[in-house]
């Protein structure tokens, strides 16, 4: 009998962190992603230089788990996700470990978008999601094999999720996203008349 098996898997990692700490984290780290963004001058000014439609310390502070008690507290369960995320995908670290490398807010506002991207010299990369207003709540990952389909013909409208070329997620406040760090993906356009509140994270191989 013919048989059809998947090869090299793509793994996307979801979780929440729930319950009445979750939700005080939640709010703790929109009030501090606010007074981050006022507070931050040469931020504001990376993100008008670059036509960032809102606010990133991407550019500008590497020291958000010291400066933020509610970063640092994040960091404590993003630690355990990827743990167990590394674990899920068969990666041998060979008595080292994943550690955090760099965390930054994103305050992305009306309008705003961030084109298709990876997150090179990093083996994890993620997403931790604090605001999600409707129209403002998908992330989209790319097919890493898209540059090399040459003549291919595209996927029926109906695909199963697995063969299709772009697949999109739609996280709820709380939730963490984890996927290898290869995997191109973009933020489409903020529909919604409120910002999009996020922190996005890299992990390295120590």
């Amino acid at each position: 009998m013919p048989k059809t098996s998947l090869l090299f898997a793509t793994s996307l990692y979801e979780a929440r962190i729930a319950g009445r700490a979750g939700q005080r984290l939640l709010a703790d780290l929109e009030r501090a992603s606010r007074a981050t963004a006022a507070a931050d001058r040469a931020g504001q000014a990376w993100c008008r230089a670059h036509g960032y439609a809102g606010y990133t310390s991407y550019a500008s502070l590497d020291d958000l788990v010291w400066r933020s008690p509610e970063v640092a507290e994040l960091q404590g369960h993003l630690d355990r996700h990827v743990a167990a995320f590394s674990r899920e995908v068969d990666l041998d670290l060979r008595g080292r470990k994943l550690a955090l490398d760099s965390i930054w807010f994103n305050v992305l506002a009306p309008g705003g978008t961030h084109a298709a991207h990876i997150h090179p010299h990093s083996v994890v990369s993620g997403t931790y999601y604090v605001a999600v207003p409707p129209a403002a709540d998908v992330i989209k990952f790319e097919d890493p094999r898209l540059g090399l389909m040459m003549a291919a013909p595209p996927r029926k409208a109906g695909a199963r999720r697995e063969n299709r070329t772009f697949i999109t997620v739609a996280p709820k406040p709380g939730t963490v996203l984890l996927w290898e760090s290869w995997l191109r993906h973009e933020v489409p356009i903020n529909r919604s008349r409120k910002d999009r509140i996020s922190l996005s994270f890299n992990y390295g191989w120590r």
